[in-house]
C-alpha cells in the first residue's frame, strides 16, 4: 500500500514536470521596448511586462561599425532582426521607451509599426539633468 501511493506520487511529480517542458517557449501577447539610441550605437531589448528580458540587438552585433551604428539604416535593421527572434513568442502589442538622442531613434519606432506591432505607448526616458553637477569642459577638436 505505502508502495502504491510512492508510486503515484512520482508519477505526478513527473507529469507536472513533462506538462510545464511541452511548451518550449512560453507566449507572450505584451511586451516593451527599449530603445536605447546614443550617439554611438542604437541598442534595442524586448522584456515582458514584468521586465525579463525575451531578446535584444545593437546595431554593432549585427556587424555595422564605426559611425555607421549610429544610422537610421542600422537602428532599421536591427528591429527586423529583433522581430524575427520574438516572431515565435506571440509577442505583438508594444510599450515602447526611448532613451538618447541618436540618429536612430525615430527609425527604430517606425521600424516597429512596419513590422507589425501594435504600439500602445511611447515615452521618452532620457535623463535630462535638474542642474546636477557641473558639466565637463566643452570639448575642443
Amino acid at each position: 500500500m505505502a508502495e502504491e501511493k510512492k508510486v503515484q506520487q512520482e508519477e505526478i511529480k513527473t507529469g507536472a514536470a513533462s506538462a510545464v517542458r511541452t511548451s518550449g517557449r512560453r507566449k507572450v501577447e505584451a511586451g516593451r521596448a527599449y530603445i536605447n539610441a546614443t550617439y554611438n550605437n542604437t541598442v534595442i531589448t524586448f522584456t515582458d511586462p514584468q521586465g525579463g528580458v525575451l531578446a535584444w540587438a545593437s546595431a554593432g552585433s549585427l556587424g555595422f561599425n564605426g559611425p555607421k551604428k549610429a544610422t537610421p539604416f542600422a537602428s532599421s535593421k536591427v528591429v527586423s532582426v529583433l522581430a524575427e527572434k520574438v516572431k515565435p513568442l506571440g509577442l505583438n502589442t508594444l510599450d515602447v521607451y526611448v532613451k538618447g538622442v541618436g540618429g536612430g531613434r525615430d527609425s527604430a519606432i517606425r521600424s516597429l509599426v512596419n513590422q507589425g506591432f501594435e504600439i500602445k505607448s511611447i515615452k521618452d526616458v532620457t535623463p535630462i539633468p535638474h542642474n546636477g553637477p557641473r558639466p565637463p569642459k566643452v570639448r575642443r577638436v
